[in-house]
């Protein structure tokens, strides 16, 4: 067994986990928006982490997610759905524990799917 060592993540791999499984949640039409955007100046980052905001501190991450939701969806049933996928995702794949996942509607997709 190793004794000493870290690991550390960059926070654009926790994100990018994050959009990931966001993206899975059904009801969700996609990331982004101008709120988390528009905070974090996140408009040059690349399309896989827009809509998404990594803080770790000690092992413990907080995730700051906005969301547009597809017309038709329960939005409160989306948003905690989306919470519990983002933080059991990242902290199985990576071993970091999840304080928080914070969801901001961006907005809601009326375009009908067929």
């Amino acid at each position: 067994d190793i004794q000493g060592g870290k690991i550390t993540f960059a926070p654009d791999v926790i994100a990018t986990i994050a959009s990931l499984a966001a993206n899975e949640v059904e009801g969700v039409d996609s990331l982004g928006g101008t709120v988390v955007e528009g905070i974090t100046g996140m408009l040059n980052k690349k399309s896989m982490t827009k809509g998404v905001k990594v803080d770790i501190n000690d092992n413990t991450a907080t995730i700051d997610i906005s969301a547009i939701i597809k017309y038709g969806f329960k939005i409160h049933e989306v948003s905690t759905n989306l919470q519990r996928k983002v933080k059991s995702t990242i902290e199985n794949m990576t071993g970091l524990e999840v304080s928080d996942v914070n969801v901001a509607i961006a907005g809601v997709n009326m375009e009908q799917t067929k």
